[in-house]
């Protein structure tokens, strides 16, 4: 199996890639593990809380099946931990960060994170 590290939105992923279509420059990807947890809050509008709705992004799923710009597809050369393990361990980072920041925006993306954390049932 050929690992690949992938990009989507604003989380990174370890996958393996399904299936290629150079003709729109994409490649289909299963999840194996999760580099990093998605941002929170409005992509189009970041770092503000004062926005129409503050999003709560949740990783893409174990072995979920996406499309990713081939662009954003580096090799993987690190060590495969459990879906799980690795959602924990990225969710964790993200949390750390935003504590350091402390801004109102870092606060309400904690908010979000802590409901994720029950969704995701790690703790």
């Amino acid at each position: 199996m050929v690992l690949e590290r992938a990009l989507y939105k604003t989380g990174k992923y370890v996958c393996e890639r399904l299936e290629t279509d150079e003709a729109n420059r994409r490649a289909l990807v299963k999840v194996r593990a999760v580099l990093k947890h998605p941002t929170q809050g409005d992509l189009h509008h970041p770092k503000q809380v004062d926005v129409p709705l503050f999003h709560e992004r949740k990783a893409l799923a174990e072995f979920e099946k996406t499309w990713v710009p081939l662009s954003t597809l580096r090799p993987y050369d690190g060590e495969l931990l459990s879906y799980q393990t690795s959602l924990q361990e990225s969710w964790n980072e993200q949390y750390k960060q935003l504590e350091l920041d402390g801004s109102d925006w870092a606060k309400q993306s904690q908010k979000a994170l802590v409901e994720l954390r029950n969704e995701y049932r790690f703790d």
